[in-house]
């Protein structure tokens, strides 16, 4: 089985695999989850075995994956009679159960998640961890319930688009699940819109298929393969990276990776994004500087809020 939330005994907070991922690529925060130790996330649970009763993550530090991430037992994982997490021998082994995100919150937070030490905890040799780096500023703690129920709400944005993307073929599921980003509140099947209709709604998660990156070697263009029709004419539409966003990011160093391999992949991608959309602008000709053409196009302000992925289940959607 897979888990949604497991402890981190670094932290000494409850994470999603989602918060861990963050955490592996921020180059501001001094993190790597194979160092760390991931323990049962019920409280009466972990503290009825020695601290080696450990988890296993699965897509954990994988830039690009297909097969949702997720904290799951290892052969030797034991439980207490009536943990909800106890079906050992069902995922010790397999991967059967990775492909469907199930816990979906129903909150998107727009500001990033710290991630403060309460307790130092102890290694095994009796030396203490490394506090980690004091958090920028601008993030803000989610509060995380003493219980072992997932929690509701993720500032990480691949959470959502994983539960978006691994349930397409279950209409009905999206259409059910809400979803509050800001003071909007709605159905997941309702936040996330087709890029060709983004005339429709303002504020939504927007998402396409990739028709070509265009890699300026310090900044990109991400063209769409779909087109926005207005008044009876097609019109193309993009996002632009500046230089200085991804300079500045705190995941440089894994959103170039992941970039840099997408614009030269012949496989199918596909970009989500939140916090613009794309409006239609008038650009000047390459051959003619004296004409222009309309284009939709936004310029992106939050990497930590786009996405470019492999997603099977949406070339058929």
């Amino acid at each position: 089985m897979k888990f949604a939330t497991a402890y981190s005994l670094s932290l000494d907070d409850k994470l999603s695999i989602y918060d861990v991922r963050d955490l592996n690529f921020d180059e501001t925060a001094a993190y790597d989850s194979d160092k760390d130790s991931f323990l049962c996330p019920n409280d009466a649970c972990r503290a009825a075995f020695e601290v080696g009763n450990t988890l296993a993550t699965f897509n954990a530090k994988n830039v690009n994956y297909l097969r949702t991430p997720h904290f799951k037992n290892r052969t030797g994982t034991q439980h207490i009679d009536g943990c909800r997490y106890a079906s050992l021998h069902k995922a010790a082994s397999g991967e059967s159960d990775d492909t469907r995100e199930d816990n979906f919150p129903s909150e998107f937070v727009l500001t990033r998640r710290s991630y403060p030490r309460k307790t130092p905890a102890a290694v095994s040799q009796g030396q203490a961890l490394p506090a980690p780096a004091n958090p920028p500023a601008n993030r803000v703690s989610l509060p995380v319930s003493s219980s072992d129920t997932p929690p509701d709400k993720t500032s990480v944005f691949a959470h959502p688009v994983e539960c978006y993307v691994s349930n397409i073929d279950d209409k009905d599921r999206l259409k059910a699940m809400p979803l509050k980003i800001g003071e909007h509140t709605a159905t997941y099947w309702t936040f996330f819109k087709k890029i060709e209709y983004l005339q429709d709604n303002k504020g939504l998660i927007y998402w396409g298929k990739v028709k070509a990156i265009k890699d300026y070697t310090s900044s990109f263009r991400i063209d769409f393969d779909k087109k926005v029709w207005l008044d009876k004419k097609p019109y193309s539409v993009n996002v632009y990276l500046s230089k200085k966003l991804i300079e500045n990011y705190r995941k440089r160093t894994a959103f170039l990776e992941q970039i840099k391999a997408a614009a030269s992949s012949e496989r199918a991608l596909y970009c989500f994004f939140y916090g613009v959309t794309p409006e239609l602008k008038q650009v000047p000709s390459k051959k003619n500087p004296e004409q222009t053409f309309g284009v939709f196009s936004a310029n992106i302000e939050n990497l930590d809020h786009l996405i470019i992925r492999e997603a099977p289940g949406l070339q058929t959607f």
